[in-house]
């Protein structure tokens, strides 16, 4: 790999021959640049607005992430910027900082950028594509609390704006812990670095968990907004970036076929699922004591739910998204009697991709006596006209029997049957299965009758699968998000707003847990406690087997 940084006029021009006099000479004229227009007026000058063949492509603009060296960057931030600049969605002069505490050079921030690409990127490598973006890394050693490293930060994003024409346009990415978010955000309103020049802008981006309880996400909000104004903040959930996530509301506002069905007439119930077969791996630090809720439902699951249950918005940007998935969290209602609708479980050992595996408990670094939960189900109403009575299960836990995210809308049964009870014994319930990962895609499950000469009826599926329908492949979320944050599109990104109603609804149940006994047990690699069975049994209902 190239470590070739921009060579100075004068370098270039000895390099290619040239009396190094003339050079002198030539490196005291100044360059000719390009003017850019800043974005807040820039828009493709190729582009109709009706012309739906171009993609949006963002204008003139670098990124600087914080925290670097973490996997989060190394595994999905610095890949999907390759794969962004590989298909012709970012500018010609992108800029990408990095900022950390190591004692690296630039060359040693792009050899690292260079090998997360190699093995993590979803797109073929291309030198043209990597030696352009490689120009524009630059790495700033040092400390959160480091003035002058602050100060080299700033005098980067300059050279940038000069020597790549950015015209001030930066996000923060922090991809920190979240007790990293004060010293960072002060420290860039302390060096100037969150007021964005005339006509330019300035953003942050913030990754989960947003706060642990509404208390600490109201703080976390307030210290932000002191320095972001709430529109410049994009908080990442990046199921939210997912295909099929957004495909929701294709599925239910640009058909006709789904809405006369989609109440509380027809739907018996709605699951959601998150499952991993994975345990918590070297996270231990970070996840004892937040927990499968914390970490999963307050965020991923309650947003999937939300537009599930959500009314149509009158248009589709940010504020009109926003004010239909309020509605939903601000109707949930909690079940009266929270031990019997609600569960909290920890994996025990058991046998997993055929092999032994340890138990929470006996995770390395985690304490014998914890209460963490790595298994998490509730049962929820949404106390509107359209899902009155209607109950929403949320389920989500680790090493479970196999990695999947599901939305399932099952429908009731039909009201009358003219088929007597032996023809319909092996017939289930109507559903339609919006599958968000692994293998995205769509499921509608029916009854239909069995080739022969009786009358037997059993339940088929019809499938429709990203990869067998489109020929472009699914972009990682991570593409979306960071693309739709350069051109300044918030439609997939939490406000503050619902992130506070979210809490509000986990917090009473995570209080009732810390007062009430310890977390069942679940053998890893099965699909979960006895207890979560025993829950939807109540209701005389049964989980899906994904």
């Amino acid at each position: 790999m190239s470590k070739k940084l921009p060579e100075t006029t004068a370098a270039r021009a000895q390099a290619e021959g040239a009396n190094p006099e003339e050079a002198k000479t030539s490196a005291a004229q100044p360059e000719a640049t390009v003017p850019v227009l800043p974005a807040a007026d820039w828009s493709n000058p190729l582009r109709h607005p009706q012309d739906r063949r171009l993609p949006h492509v963002a204008g003139p603009s670098g990124l600087v992430i914080f925290g670097v060296t973490g996997d989060l960057s190394r595994k999905k931030l610095m890949p999907a910027i390759y794969d962004l600049a590989n298909r012709g969605l970012l500018p010609p002069g992108f800029s990408l900082l990095g900022f950390a505490r190591r004692d690296w050079e630039h060359q040693d921030f792009a050899q690292v950028v260079h090998d997360a690409v190699r093995e993590h990127a979803r797109t073929e490598f291309r030198e043209e594509v990597w030696q352009q973006l490689a120009e524009g890394m630059r790495f700033i050693p040092g400390a959160f609390d480091d003035d002058q490293a602050f100060k080299q930060l700033r005098a980067a994003i300059d050279e940038l704006d000069a020597s790549r024409g950015t015209s001030g346009n930066y996000a923060f990415y922090l991809s920190v812990p979240p007790k990293f978010f004060p010293k960072v955000t002060q420290q860039l309103k302390k060096h100037g670095l969150a007021d964005a020049p005339e006509g330019s802008w300035r953003r942050a981006v913030i990754e989960k968990p947003f706060g642990r309880d509404l208390a600490s996400a109201r703080e976390l909000n307030a210290i932000v907004h002191d320095v972001f104004d709430p529109d410049q903040v994009f908080r990442i959930d990046h199921y939210l970036g997912k295909e099929t996530v957004q495909n929701i509301l294709a599925l239910r506002f640009a058909n006709q076929m789904y809405e006369p069905i989609w109440n509380r007439s027809y739907v018996d119930h709605v699951q959601i699922t998150m499952a991993e077969d994975i345990g918590i791996g070297g996270r231990a630090g970070y996840y004892d004591g937040i927990g499968a809720a914390r970490d999963v439902i307050q965020n991923h699951l309650l947003q999937l739910m939300a537009l599930t249950a959500m009314e149509e918005p009158i248009a589709f940007d940010a504020e009109s998204l926003l004010t239909e998935k309020l509605k939903v969290l601000k109707s949930v209602r909690l079940p009266e009697q929270l031990g019997e609708h609600t569960v909290l479980a920890q994996y025990a050992e058991g046998w997993q991709g055929g092999e032994k595996v340890a138990g929470y408990l006996q995770e390395e670094g985690i304490d014998p006596q914890s209460k963490t939960d790595t298994y998490a189900a509730i049962k929820l109403e949404v106390d509107n006209r359209r899902w009155a009575g209607i109950p929403f299960y949320l389920r989500t836990g680790k090493r479970l029997g196999r990695r999947v995210t599901e939305i399932a809308v099952v429908f009731k049964r039909a009201p009358h049957s003219p088929f007597d009870s032996t023809a319909t014994e092996e017939l289930g319930q109507n559903a339609i299965v919006i599958r968000v990962q692994p293998d995205e895609g769509m499921t509608v499950r029916f009854g239909s009758k069995v080739p022969g000469t009786s009358m037997e009826i059993r339940d088929v599926s019809m499938d429709f699968a990203y990869g067998e329908s489109f020929t472009e492949s699914s972009p990682e979320a991570y593409e979306r998000l960071i693309l739709d944050v350069l051109l300044g599109d918030a439609n997939l990104f939490p406000r503050h707003q619902e992130v506070e109603e979210s809490w509000k609804i986990l917090d009473p149940i995570e209080e009732y847990w810390a007062t009430h006994g310890r977390p069942a047990q679940y053998a890893s690699g099965s699909w979960g406690p006895e207890e979560a069975d025993e829950m939807l049994a109540r209701d005389g209902r049964s989980w899906r087997r994904p």
